[in-house]
């Protein structure tokens, strides 16, 4: 495995593991999903060096937590653990964005209790609250971080201004954002902030939520609860026409002898040394494929010939619905 550094000297593998698809059941399906399963992936991705791993209080909500915490018993060493706050429950369900400061404090609280860690490594905001300065959400966490519960600030789907605003009030160490062959909108402006404040770069759904690995032909793939029915881009509307995209990247992957996953996460490492992907997995088989894109080299030609077939603005559809394009970019 090869490392790379995000912010403030934090090094982790050049792909970690995004775990929330691992949970069967919950708030969000992608696909049916095995507590087992999932458990030998991370130990798995540990045995090939990954020392990266995402999830959220959010994903389950809770039990996506508390799935990584049992996984991590006992080998906890070496490990950077990603988890994010930003919302409010009422029980299970999610009542609205909430970053106030009592509230980033419950949900730090009880992340460590779920993940059976003392310390979380990388604390991200979930969502930008337009409700609370974002100079308050640093402070509270930087308290954290003196505290010693948490070890690095990192921000999810902030916009630029906000970004640097938080930056200025305490060092970020990541930002995490949608970024991928069929999702370049952070290339203007947000990755650029990025590099010059020296702060590491996330991608979550580099793969565009299983779009961009080539397996599904068709929408009758999905379950009938699977969260990626409601997503613009699955739709019927729109789903033959994004197959050209991921034709397109089989093309250089034959040509490369790899996967398409692969081609795909490779061109996002290329885009820069501080960008991590965070490929979304619950099983060995496809765990194992996308890790292996760190070790991919696409010459200069294919990176280029990829960019230019797949430009800015080429996927059909937002990569939301209304509700969740309103929660990005703030």
């Amino acid at each position: 495995m090869k490392y790379r550094t995000l912010g403030q000297g934090l090094e982790v593998s050049a792909i970690g593991i995004g775990c929330m698809p691992m949970v069967a059941g919950g708030n969000i399906v992608y696909g049916e999903a095995n507590a087992d399963d999932a458990i030998e992936t991370i130990h798995r991705a540990i045995d090939l060096g990954v020392t990266f791993f995402d999830t959220a209080e959010i994903y389950g909500p809770f039990q996506n937590e508390e799935l990584v915490g049992r996984a991590i018993r006992g080998k906890r060493d070496n490990l950077v653990i990603a988890t994010k706050f930003g919302f409010r429950f009422e029980g299970d369900q999610i009542t609205g964005a909430d970053s106030s400061p009592a509230n980033i404090r419950r949900a730090c609280e009880a992340s460590l209790k779920r993940l059976g860690i003392d310390t979380i490594d990388l604390f991200y905001q979930h969502r930008v609250d337009p409700s609370v300065p974002i100079e308050d959400v640093v402070g509270t966490m930087a308290d954290l971080k003196a505290e010693g519960k948490i070890r690095h600030l990192a921000l999810s789907e902030a916009g630029e201004q906000t970004l640097r605003r938080a930056h200025a009030t305490h060092p970020i160490t990541a930002l995490q954002s949608e970024y991928s062959l069929w999702e370049r909108g952070v290339e203007d402006g947000i990755l650029p902030a990025c590099e010059e404040l020296g702060i590491g770069f996330v991608p979550y759904s580099p793969l565009g939520r299983g779009f961009l690995t080539g397996n599904f032909r068709s929408r009758d793939a999905l379950g009938e609860n699977d969260w990626r029915r409601q997503d613009p881009r699955w739709s019927e509307e729109n789903f033959d026409a994004n197959l050209a995209i991921v034709d397109t990247i089989r093309t250089i992957a034959d040509r490369n002898g790899a996967s398409v996953a692969q081609v795909a996460l490779a061109w996002l490492i290329a885009q820069g040394d501080h960008i991590v992907p965070i490929p979304g997995v619950k099983r060995i088989a496809t765990m194992s494929d996308s890790v292996a894109a760190a070790d991919l080299e696409l010459s200069d030609a294919d990176l280029a010939e990829l960019s230019a077939a797949v430009p800015p603005g080429a996927a059909q559809g937002d990569r939301y619905g209304e509700r969740g394009m309103r929660m990005v970019r703030l």
